[in-house]
């Protein structure tokens, strides 16, 4: 492939996209799932710390959650 074909090949992908066309459209039973059933959202109880960080103990803890979950 030369660049000119991969130049032509780019610009019809973004033209594509920007067209909302969509090459693999969903099923029509797909149903998406709720952010917060995800196991990748779900937070661990831990006790909240006002000292320094699990994760990266050098800085303060700033809540972030990330020690709570699989950081995701």
């Amino acid at each position: 492939m030369n660049e000119e074909a991969l130049r032509a090949l780019v610009r019809e992908s973004v033209a594509r996209h920007l067209a909302g066309e969509r090459r693999h459209p969903a099923p029509p039973d797909a149903v998406p799932l709720p952010l917060a059933a995800h196991s990748s959202h779900y937070r661990y109880t831990l006790p909240e710390s006002d000292g320094p960080c699990i994760i990266e103990p050098d800085v303060a803890c700033n809540h972030c959650g990330y020690c709570q979950s699989h950081g995701h």
